[in-house]
């Protein structure tokens, strides 16, 4: 037996992804990635970028994507809690324009794997978190893309309660809408 469980979502190709953790009076251990349980349930990209976020309650940060060079992204958060959502981007899926979320905390430590395309967004539930993810492309900024994060189109249910104010960036708050990009 892994150390991993993979669990499929209504999207083809993304998981949540939960690890044993080894824990006693000290503190705890756990894999947070393995390569070979990885390509056993269908996941071989090869990671060549980690990058870590710190954020505050109420930010949002997405929906976001790279237009040419897609990323799959291995995403989990270290402190504190965030709602992390993937957008089905890819025109031949049969579920083009849908999305799937998760709750990641420091608490479930589980982990969310997207696939490439797809757009990315994450919102900060607690006070605080720090949210980590892998890439198996570099980030290209003259590539990058968003789409509007309240889009009635894909009509993320975003967990607002105790949210007083959504925080964006001045580049985020100009996301067009689904209906009106073209890849």
């Amino acid at each position: 037996m892994g150390n991993f469980n993979f669990t499929k979502t209504e999207i083809d190709g993304v998981y949540i992804i939960e690890q044993r953790v080894f824990g006693d009076n000290r503190g705890y251990f756990m894999e947070t990635y393995e390569e070979k349980q990885f390509a056993e349930n269908g996941i071989t990209n090869k990671f060549v970028q980690d990058n870590q976020s710190k954020s505050v309650k109420g930010v949002l940060r997405g929906l976001h994507f790279q237009k040419t060079h897609p990323q799959a992204k291995l995403v989990r958060v270290i402190k504190g809690a965030v709602y992390d959502v993937a957008v089905d981007l890819r025109k031949d899926s049969p579920t083009y324009g849908k999305y799937t979320g998760v709750v990641l905390t420091e608490e479930n430590k589980k982990q969310f794997f997207i696939p490439r395309g797809f757009a990315h967004g994450f919102l900060v539930l607690s006070d605080e978190a720090e949210f980590c993810y892998k890439c198996d492309d570099f980030y290209h900024p003259e590539d990058e893309g968003g789409l509007m994060w309240n889009d009635e189109t894909i009509g993320i249910e975003w967990p607002l309660d105790g949210i007083e104010e959504i925080k964006l960036s001045d580049k985020d708050r100009k996301n067009p809408a689904f209906g009106s990009f073209s890849f």
